[in-house]
Order: C-alpha cells, then structure tokens, then sequence
C-alpha cells in the first residue's frame, strides 16, 4: 500500500517516512503544495491514503484534501501541531477522515491509518452494488443496468451517475456538482454541458425524462438522487 506524506518539516517526515516503511508501507515524500499537487495530479491512483501537514510553507492541507476528494475517494489524515477545534472540524468538513496532533507516537498514527483503511475496505465491499430504484451501478465491472439490462453510458455520465449514488439523498448544487465532474475526461465542463449530461442520463435512467424520478430537480438548489435508505 502506498501513501502520499506531504510534511515540511524534513526531521519529522523523514522519521515518519522511515515508520512507514518499516511498517511495509511504500511512501511519496513530498515538502510542499507545489509538489504535491503535481504528484496528485499525475499519481493519485496509484497511493491508499494520504497523510497531509496542515501548515505548509506554501499553502495548506486544507486544499490538498480538497483536490484529492474531487478526483478520488481515498482517505485522507490530517497532522497538527495545534489541537485548535475550528482547525479539525474545518478539515473534517473538507473530507478529511481523521486527525493526529503533534507530537504522536508513531504506534499511534500507524493504528488510526489501519482503522481509517479497515473502514475504507469495508465501504468499498457494501458499495459494490448501488441499487436506485430500477437502476443498478456494478462499480467493480463500472457497469450500469437498467432493469436488469445494461445500458451504455460514457466516462463522463458514469462518473456524474456515481457522484449522484456516492450522495443518496443529499441535495448536490450544480457548483458542487462541476468541481467534482472538471476535466475528468480531459475537458472542461462548463454549466451548458453539465445541463447536457443531466439530460442525457434522464433520457438513459427513467422511464419519463420528462418527468423525472431518478435525477430529481430542487428547484433554486440543485439535484437529489433518492432517499437516504435507498442504497444497499
């Protein structure tokens, strides 16, 4: 398993890069944003998690964790030196999925990443197959059936379908839904082709595009796909 470590202060990463690795953990090292960006921008599929200073020379954790959740669904941790409350909830609300204030025992950082990647696993295992209605996304085939029958959707209309079935009955603002969806074939998506891709899925997905029951529109807010209990 690989992880991205983005710490500035050269003593502290190399003693948590040597941890890792003792701990058979393959490691990226990384001092600042600048770099960390270029390495999560051509890399990311290739790392398990992510561990992310908060303070750097640079910039922050804050938007790193950002990017990564825009491209990829992999956990992200946090490291402080301030156990200041407003920090932690600001990156918890970013994405992120755990915290460690400096100083920590390394034991202990190695504990809350196996936890974080147990959680992790077990997701993955029960988000296999997402059932909407008479639709059902194979996640491991990237797959999409329609009662049973399989329908073809591009990259991009997959991508759309799953960020929709990751938020079963949330409410997604078209903002939210362009910054996940940006130049993930390669091309930019503007607000007009956005529109495109919500039709284009509509005629694909439901019975009635017309009358939509799948892709629903909030009117002045956005779209909501299902209710909160329609997973499984």
């Amino acid at each position: 398993m690989k992880i991205l470590l983005v710490e500035d202060d050269r003593t502290i990463a190399s003693g948590l890069e040597y941890s890792l690795q003792q701990d058979h953990f393959s490691t990226v090292l990384c001092y600042d944003t600048v770099t960390a960006k270029q390495v999560i921008a051509e890399q990311l599929d290739q790392f398990t998690l992510c561990l992310f200073d908060i303070s750097l020379p640079d910039g922050n954790g804050y938007e790193l964790c950002k990017m990564v959740k825009e491209r990829s669904d992999i956990p992200v941790i946090f490291l402080t030196a301030i156990d200041d409350e407003v920090n932690v909830v600001m990156g918890l609300d970013m994405g992120g999925d755990d915290y460690i204030t400096k100083p920590f025992r390394i034991r202990e950082l190695l504990s809350r990443i196996k936890s974080v990647l147990r959680r992790y696993h077990k997701q993955t295992q029960t988000k296999s197959i997402i059932e909407i209605e008479n639709i059902r996304i194979n996640t491991l085939e990237g797959k999409v059936y329609k009662n049973g029958n399989e329908i073809s959707v591009t990259a991009l209309e997959y991508r759309l379908l799953l960020i929709f079935a990751n938020h079963i009955g949330q409410v997604l603002s078209r903002n939210q839904l362009l910054e996940r969806i940006w130049d993930v074939a390669g091309d930019f998506v503007n607000d007009n082709t956005l529109t495109v891709y919500i039709k284009r899925l509509r005629e694909k997905l439901e019975d009635n595009p017309q009358d939509p029951t799948i892709i629903k529109t909030v009117r002045g807010l956005g779209y909501k796909v299902g209710d909160s209990n329609a997973s499984k």
